[in-house]
C-alpha cells in the first residue's frame, strides 16, 4: 500500500506544540524592535511533527511504502493520512478534499489532537476520524480501513517501549533547527515520556489522558544514539510536558546519555518542583542547555481559577536563578488575555517576568482550545471560532474590561519590553551568546544557600520535589 503523510508550514504552524493543537509565531507588532523579535521565531526550521516520524516508522514495518507530501497533493496512493493543527485545519480540510477528488478509491483518515476533540470538523468528508493516539495504528491499522463509520476510537499505547524509533528519513531533517534552545543543528525531536497527571483546566496535554507512561531509560538513549549516526541530530528537543517525573530513570538516563559517541545538547520540559539542584547538575553535565517552564501569571487568584495551585515567588526566582548560574536558559511561559485581564493585570505579568527574569519570556495569548474544560467554561466569551487565529498570539475571546486590539498592544508591549533592557542582557547575554564568557563576561553566581554539587534539597526548600497534593490541583501550561 502507498501511504502519503500529508502536511503543511503554511501559516507560521508548528504542529508539536500545545499538545498537537499547533503554535504560531509572534506576529512582529511594536515597530522595528518587534520585527527584530520576529526574526528570531522566524529563522528557525521547527521539526517535522513527532508523531509523523513513528507513523513513517508503523507503516513501514507492516510493510507499506511511505511518503511525505508538503502542501502538494500527489495522486495515486491509496491511503492518504493528515494530522492537522487548529490554526491550519481549513487548509487541511481543502486538502482533504483534493484527494477525495484526485483518488476516489483512496483512504483519507485524519489523526492528531484535532481529530480527538473535534471530530465535527470533519462532516462533510469521506474521511475516517481516529480518535486516541496514532501509533496505534501499528495494531490496529485493519480496524481502522475497515470501519464504516465516519470516526473510531484506537485508544492510547499502553507500552511506550513497544514502538518503533521514529523514522525521520522522509522529511528534511537536515533543516530541523530550534535556536532559543540551541546552539548546534541539527535537532531531533523525542520523548521520555507522555502524558500529565496535573488538573490545568486550558491544558491541552490532558485530553487523552491525565495519568503518565514513562520509557525506558536505555531505549531513549538508543533512539539518541541512532539519531546521531543515522540523522545527524546534533540536540535533542525532548517533548514531555512533564519530564523528570520518574528520578531514578532520569539519573539513568542521564548516565545514558554521558555515553554517547558525540556530546550532544538536549532540551526539556517541565514544573519547576519536579526539577531539584542534584537532577539539574546531572542533566547539565550531559548536554542540557534548555528547561521549558510554565510560569502564567503571578495571580494567584487567577491560577486557582483555572485550576492551577500556584508556586511560590522565591521558588520561581530561585530556580531561574540557579539555571542561569549554571549556563542552562529558561524558556518561561507567561499568559495574558484572560477574560477578565485589564491593563494593570497584564501589565503585572510582564513586571513579574522581569523580576524572575528567565532567559526567553514567551507571552502567551489565553487560547480556548476544544476538548478542554476552560473551552466549555467560556465558551460564550469567545470572540471567533475561526481556528486560523489559534495561534497563541492573536486574540480570540471577548474581554471585559479591554477589546482586542488592546490586548494585541500589550501584548507586543511585553516582549519588546521584557528583552530590550539591560538586566535582561547581562544576566542571560553570556547563556545565550557563550562567546562573551570568552571575554570576561561572567555567568550569574549560585543563588544564596545552593550549590551545584549538593544533592536533594531538605523539606523546607523552594525546590521541592512535586508531590501527591500538588498532583491533584496542579496543571500544565497552555504551550509547550
Amino acid at each position: 500500500m502507498r501511504v502519503v503523510l500529508w502536511d503543511t508550514r503554511k501559516l507560521d504552524v508548528a504542529k508539536d506544540f500545545a499538545g498537537g493543537y499547533g503554535v504560531g509565531q509572534f506576529p512582529g507588532g511594536g515597530g522595528i524592535g518587534g520585527r527584530i523579535v520576529r526574526h528570531f521565531f522566524k529563522r528557525d526550521y521547527r521539526p517535522t511533527a513527532l508523531v509523523f516520524a513513528y507513523l513513517a516508522a508503523i507503516f513501514r514495518k507492516l510493510g507499506h511504502k511511505v511518503e511525505y507530501a508538503l502542501d502538494d497533493v500527489p495522486p495515486g496512493a491509496d491511503l492518504y493520512v493528515f494530522n492537522p493543527s487548529l490554526i491550519t485545519l481549513p487548509l487541511e480540510r481543502q486538502a482533504m478534499a483534493t484527494a477525495i477528488a484526485k483518488n476516489p478509491g483512496a483512504k483519507v483518515i485524519v489523526t492528531g489532537a484535532v481529530a480527538h476533540s473535534m471530530t465535527e470538523a470533519f462532516e462533510g468528508l469521506p474521511v475516517t476520524v481516529v480518535r486516541g493516539e496514532a501509533e496505534q495504528l501499528l495494531w490496529k491499522l485493519d480496524d481502522v480501513l475497515n470501519t464504516t463509520e465516519g470516526s473510531i476510537d484506537i485508544g492510547k499505547v499502553a507500552d511506550l517501549d513497544q514502538l518503533p524509533l521514529p523514522d525521520w528519513s522522509p522529511f528534511a531533517y537536515q533543516k530541523f533547527r530550534i535556536g532559543f534552545d540551541f546552539s548546534q543543528f541539527p535537532t531531533g525531536l523525542i520523548q521520555q515520556s507522555r502524558g500529565c497527571t496535573l488538573k490545568c483546566n486550558y491544558c491541552p496535554y490532558i485530553i487523552i489522558e491525565n495519568s503518565t507512561r514513562v520509557r525506558s531509560p536505555e531505549l531513549v538513549a538508543a533512539e539518541m544514539r541512532a539519531g546521531i549516526k543515522i540523522y545527524g541530530f546534533r540536540s535533542f528537543k525532548f517533548r514531555d510536558p512533564l519530564f523528570g517525573v520518574d528520578r531514578k530513570k532520569i539519573f539513568r538516563l542521564a548516565e545514558l546519555i554521558g555515553k554517547l559517541p558525540t556530546k550532544i545538547q538536549f532540551s526539556i520540559e517541565s514544573r519547576i518542583d519536579v526539577l531539584r539542584p542534584d537532577v539539574l547538575k546531572a542533566l547539565r553535565e550531559v548536554g542540557l542547555t534548555s528547561i521549558t517552564v510554565g510560569i502564567e501569571t503571578p495571580s494567584e487568584e487567577t491560577l486557582r481559577k483555572y485550576h492551577r495551585a500556584p508556586i511560590r515567588d522565591d521558588r520561581q526566582r530561585e530556580f531561574v536563578s540557579l539555571c542561569q548560574s549554571l549556563g542552562i536558559r529558561t524558556v518561561a511561559g507567561f499568559m495574558i488575555g484572560f477574560p477578565e485581564d485589564t491593563e494593570k493585570s497584564i501589565l503585572g505579568v510582564l513586571r513579574y517576568a522581569k523580576a524572575v527574569n528567565p532567559t526567553f519570556a514567551n507571552f502567551n495569548v489565553v487560547t480556548p482550545y476544544p476538548g478542554t474544560e476552560f473551552y466549555d467554561q467560556i465558551k460564550s466569551q469567545i470572540e471567533t471560532f475561526d481556528t486560523s487565529k489559534y495561534t497563541v498570539y492573536t486574540p480570540v475571546l471577548k474581554y471585559r474590561y479591554l477589546t482586542s486590539e488592546q490586548v494585541s498592544e500589550l501584548h507586543a508591549r511585553c516582549f519588546l519590553s521584557y528583552f530590550f533592557r539591560g538586566r535582561w542582557f547581562w544576566a542571560n547575554g553570556p547563556i545565550v551568546w557563550p562567546w562573551l564568557q570568552k571575554l570576561g563576561m561572567k555567568l550569574p553566581p549560585l543563588p544564596a544557600g545552593i550549590h551545584a554539587h549538593e544533592g536533594p534539597p531538605p523539606p523546607h526548600s523552594g525546590l521541592s520535589v512535586i508531590n501527591k497534593e500538588d498532583c491533584s490541583t496542579d496543571d500544565r501550561r497552555n504551550v509547550a
